[in-house]
């Protein structure tokens, strides 16, 4: 579960440092042998595509990483094939002093635009979903 830090300076340099020694080491693998990802999401979108494309991947799962949920999602549309595994994000504007219905009112709109953003639409209710794959 490597993580970039979605403030460092060079973050897009470092992601492609880890693409790099992530399709190396996939290079290495049997073909019997399978491995899931759980990356950053990247600054380039689609940039995770060639890990995906290997035989050896199973899947490749998207870390809120510290972004507030909209611009997860955002990041999260913008990558193919990419799907959610977000904990933060997932858990912003849940609060302990939250009824019951609220709790589920903003569990079930958290879940609803994750789950957009996982199929590859835009997940802003302010801007419409758009694209998709």
């Amino acid at each position: 579960e490597p993580e970039v830090d979605i403030h460092a300076s060079d973050k897009e340099a470092c992601e492609r440092l880890l693409l790099d020694l992530l399709l190396e080491g996939l290079g290495q693998l049997a073909p019997e042998d399978w491995v899931v990802f759980k990356l950053t999401l990247p600054t380039q979108p689609d940039l995770s595509l060639p890990l995906m494309q290997h035989p050896c991947t199973l899947r490749v799962l998207a870390l809120s990483g510290g972004y507030a949920r909209e611009e997860a999602c955002k990041l999260l549309a913008q990558n193919t094939g990419m799907i959610a595994s977000f904990s933060r994000a997932f858990t912003e504007g849940l609060q302990d002093e939250q009824s019951e219905k609220d709790f589920s009112k903003t569990v079930d709109a958290s879940c609803e635009v994750i789950f957009q953003a996982s199929r590859g639409y835009a997940a802003s209710a302010s801007s419409g979903l758009h694209g998709g794959a």
